[in-house]
C-alpha cells in the first residue's frame, strides 16, 4: 500500500485499487437514484445507499478516517465502499466493506480491508480496528482473516474479529 502524500483526504493507493474519500454530491447521486459512468453496472448496492444516508448525521465519515469509494484501478469504476465508523471508542474504531456482486471473489474486499485498517492504525488514538461479521457470511469471515485479523470473540450468531497495531508493527 502506498500511503497518502498527506494526511486528510489523500487516496489510498493498493496493487488493483484506489480508496478514495466520498463527496457529498456522489452521497447525494446515490440518494436520488442517480447514475455515474464511473461506477459499476450494479454500484450502488444497499449497503453504499445506507453509509450516504448517514453522513449528515455523522460528517466525521466524510474525514480522512471515515468512508471511502474503492476504485478499481484498471476500469476506473467504483466497485463498492469501506469506512471506518469513526471516532474510535477508547481505541477501537470499527470497519465495514462492501463490494459490488460482480466484483466479488476477487479479493478486492480483502486488499481494500488490509489497506484501509493499517491506515487507521497510523492514527495516533486507534490501536485496534475491528469488524463484526455474521456468521452466516463466511465470505467476509475470509476477507477478514486474509487481511490480517484475528477472530476475537463469538458469540451466538456473529464472530468479532480485530487487527492491532502490534500485528503490524507499526509502531
Amino acid at each position: 500500500m502506498s500511503s497518502p502524500s498527506s494526511p486528510g483526504h489523500a487516496d489510498l493507493t493498493t496493487k488493483r485499487l484506489v480508496l478514495r474519500p466520498w463527496t457529498l454530491s456522489e452521497a447525494t447521486a446515490v440518494l436520488d437514484g442517480g447514475r455515474s459512468a464511473q461506477w459499476a453496472d450494479d454500484f450502488p448496492a444497499e449497503g453504499d445507499r445506507v453509509i450516504a444516508s448517514l453522513f449528515e448525521q455523522h460528517p466525521a465519515w466524510l474525514g480522512p478516517f471515515g468512508h471511502r469509494l474503492i476504485i478499481e484501478r484498471e476500469s476506473g469504476l467504483v466497485v463498492g465502499s469501506i469506512g471506518l465508523f469513526w471516532p474510535p471508542g477508547e481505541g477501537v474504531l470499527e470497519i465495514g466493506y462492501g463490494i459490488v456482486a460482480s466484483r466479488r471473489a476477487q479479493g478486492y474486499a480483502t486488499e481494500a480491508t488490509r489497506a484501509l485498517a493499517e491506515f487507521a492504525l497510523t492514527a495516533p488514538e486507534v490501536h485496534t480496528v475491528s469488524a463484526t461479521v455474521e456468521l452466516s457470511n463466511p465470505a467476509s469471515v475470509r476477507v477478514l482473516e486474509k487481511a490480517g485479523f484475528h477472530r476475537w470473540t463469538t458469540e451466538e450468531e456473529t464472530a468479532r474479529f480485530r487487527i492491532t497495531s502490534a500485528d503490524l508493527d507499526l509502531r
